[in-house]
């Protein structure tokens, strides 16, 4: 049997395939266009030169989705290699230059010698649709934040007084501003005024609002220059903030539909400080399957709260966070446990004991998460839900 190693380099309209034998001699060197008939033509070419083939490729998703979901569906053994590991892998390879091509040669020598890389599979398509939804949330958080972080640099241009008196992460502050951005015009208008204009649109704590703004337009009584046109692009941001405010919300409610959806919904969320959007998050970066990860070691690791150790000579004991780890894991077990230290007594416990033990907040929320890892993969090992007390198992 003739075992043939392809690599390819994956990129946005074309991929560069190279093919190895067992001794490393080059057999094919092809640069396709991303593009399902020449994909296919090259899959039957590779086919032809051996009888076994396993495929190593640098992307996981985005541009090569095509090609990887080609591959599995044709029952190809297909590899995963980081883009970071091919990186560092050609330091120790011929020649100085970088081109696809040679860095196809990489990829399908690192899939030849290196029995450590994990095999890419058919995704379910709930798992899918969860990294999509929640990326996508992501992209709309970062971009709320970035139209929220002008408009406060355009409002403290013409008027200080009210940035510095308005949270503008809450609704009734944006409407507020699609309204009224001088102190000249909040002067105008009035406690009473403002507050009737508020209510109408249903602002909660319309009063307070408008009291707020009243006394922080009498704090400034000069108009700055460029007032106008910096009142309209607040207006403006203001309008985009709310339209953002309106798709998160769309998109946290699709997502938490589509988790409750998934077979291991219900004990993910039992876990305190879990719910439907952070468990959206944790499914789509690991499936919810804890059978490739083996031990909850390997999970901490992927989730990046478990310390590698930097040791050498005399120096040991340096830990620090690992550079291979699945980017959001870290949040979702951060922030769930900073929620569960004020809803779980187990966890307040745990946490308390660890800041008397010394550790600083950040180090104790760190190591509560890291116990929370190994909780969590019991729970979905088991396919039980959390209990404050475990059961008690009975011997046979």
């Amino acid at each position: 049997m003739t075992a043939i190693w392809a690599g390819i380099d994956a990129g946005k309209a074309h991929h560069h395939c190279v093919v190895i034998d067992e001794t490393g001699k080059r057999l094919l060197s092809r640069r396709v266009a991303n593009d399902e008939s020449e994909l296919l033509q090259l899959l039957a070419a590779v086919l032809a030169l051996g009888d076994e083939v396993i495929w190593g490729i640098d992307l996981a998703d985005g541009g090569a989705a095509l090609v990887i979901d080609l591959l599995l569906s044709h029952r190809q053994h297909t590899l995963y290699i980081p883009g970071m590991a091919v990186n560092r892998a050609s330091e120790g390879y011929r020649g100085a230059g970088k081109t696809d091509a040679k860095d196809a040669a990489i990829i399908a020598d690192q899939a030849r010698v290196r029995r450590d890389l994990h095999p890419l599979r058919p995704g379910d398509e709930l798992v899918t649709e969860l990294k999509i939804l929640t990326v996508h949330r992501r992209d709309l958080i970062e971009d709320r934040t970035r139209v929220i972080n002008r408009l406060r640099g355009h409002l403290t241009g013409i008027f200080p007084a009210l940035e510095r008196a308005l949270d503008l992460t809450n609704a009734g502050p944006l409407v507020l501003l699609t309204g009224y951005q001088t102190p000249a015009a909040i002067r105008r208008a009035g406690a009473r005024r403002l507050e009737t204009w508020l209510r109408n649109r249903k602002v909660r704590g319309a009063g307070e609002l408008a009291q707020a703004a009243v006394t922080a337009a009498d704090s400034q009584h000069t108009s700055v220059t460029g007032e106008k046109p910096t009142a309209q692009l607040v207006h403006t941001l203001a309008k985009e903030v709310m339209r953002l405010n309106e798709q998160v919300t769309a998109v946290d409610k699709l997502i938490e539909a589509r988790f409750r959806e998934h077979k291991h919904a219900e004990v993910i969320t039992s876990m305190p400080g879990v719910g439907p959007l952070l468990g959206a998050e944790f499914v789509a970066a690991t499936g919810g399957d804890m059978a490739p990860f083996g031990t909850p070691d390997r999970l901490a690791g992927f989730a990046g709260v478990a310390p590698a150790p930097r040791d050498s000579g005399k120096i040991s004991g340096n830990l620090h966070r690992p550079k291979r780890y699945s980017r959001s894991l870290p949040r979702v077990f951060y922030t769930s446990a900073l929620i569960s230290i004020r809803s779980c007594d187990e966890s307040r416990r745990f946490y308390d004991r660890k800041r008397a033990e010394g550790k600083r907040h950040t180090q104790a929320v760190l190591a509560l998460a890291r116990r929370r890892v190994n909780v969590l993969w019991a729970l979905l090992r088991d396919g039980r839900c959390y209990e404050a007390i475990p059961p008690v198992t009975v011997a046979a």
